[in-house]
């Protein structure tokens, strides 16, 4: 499969590219190597919409282990509510494909191919829970030492924000500091948590390196069709 190889690896790629190629269309197979080699789709019209985009953000947005800010306000938000992992993945893309939301991206196809990953266990999901509700999450890609965010969203004050905190702990136990979360662009809002952005070339030696790590411990997935339960 040429198509990757070719837009990271062929080094003819300058600096100033972030959408590499337009196609082909989404296969669960094709996404998953993409990550692999510093790729991710996205759609190239408005709300997501075909053709398919296959981007590479330089500079890359990330967040390395021990750089997460959490302010005082934050741990009282975790305080009173509570997160899961991989209990209800189409709930959190769903609620991530809103289209309320403003730069939504999400499509059909694209919530399609990131179950399939789900249910081969290299695709995850951290939800976020008030009481029996659920008011946030985030999803995206795991390879070994990568976890490569799609999205994230909140209904309730600081629940995107809870999702990413109990990521970091779980993702980043053990205190390895080859462990790499990637967040595609940086934003002031991602900024703020404390992400960083480094050149492509950097990513790509990181990369290289967390690709060889062993996969997180995501816990026990729940059964296809059992009703997810929030911790009390």
């Amino acid at each position: 499969m040429p198509l990757y190889r070719a837009m990271l690896h062929g080094q003819f790629v300058p600096d100033e590219a972030e959408l590499l190629v337009i196609g082909p269309e989404l296969q669960p197979d094709l996404v998953f190597a993409a990550y692999r080699n510093g790729l991710f789709p996205m759609g190239t019209q408005p709300d997501g919409k075909p053709p398919i985009g296959w981007w590479s953000p330089n500079p890359r947005g990330v967040l390395l282990p021990g750089e997460l800010r959490v302010s005082r306000s934050l741990r009282r938000s975790a305080g009173r509510l509570h997160a899961t992992v991989d209990q209800d993945f189409d709930a959190v893309v769903r609620g991530c494909a809103d289209p309320d939301r403003s730069g939504r991206w999400i499509t059909a196809r694209v919530h399609e191919v990131y179950a399939e990953l789900h249910r081969r266990g290299q695709a995850h999901s951290v939800e976020v829970w008030r009481d029996d509700e659920l008011v946030g999450g985030l999803y995206g890609i795991g390879i070994g030492g990568l976890f490569a965010g799609e999205s994230m969203f909140h209904r309730v004050t600081d629940a995107s924000k809870v999702a990413l905190m109990h990521l970091v702990e779980r993702f980043f136990a053990g205190g390895d500091e080859r462990r790499l979360i990637d967040v595609q662009w940086l934003t002031p809002h991602l900024g703020s948590l404390g992400c960083a952005a480094i050149a492509r070339t950097e990513y790509l030696r990181r990369l290289g390196t967390a690709l060889s790590l062993p996969e997180a411990d995501w816990g026990q997935r729940r059964a296809r069709g059992d009703t997810p339960t929030p911790p009390r």
